[in-house]
């Protein structure tokens, strides 16, 4: 999977492209921006739960 910087730029790039959508109207482009930050939240979301998972194990001394 790919790192968490990668996931944070595409959200913020997903941002950027809802706002190009919103000024021009564009209902498509909307969508795809809509679909690619959703995407990069899930994935932000991913990244966070195996951050914890880790911090747990490492705390309780749990391979892992």
């Amino acid at each position: 999977m790919e790192s968490k910087g990668h996931f944070e730029f595409q959200e913020m790039a997903a941002r950027l492209k809802g706002e190009a959508a919103l000024l021009t109207g564009d209902g498509l482009l909307a969508a795809e921006a809509r679909t690619e930050e959703a995407e990069a939240r899930l994935c932000l979301t991913w990244h966070a739960v195996a951050e914890t998972a880790r911090e747990i194990r490492q705390l309780y001394g749990v391979a892992g």
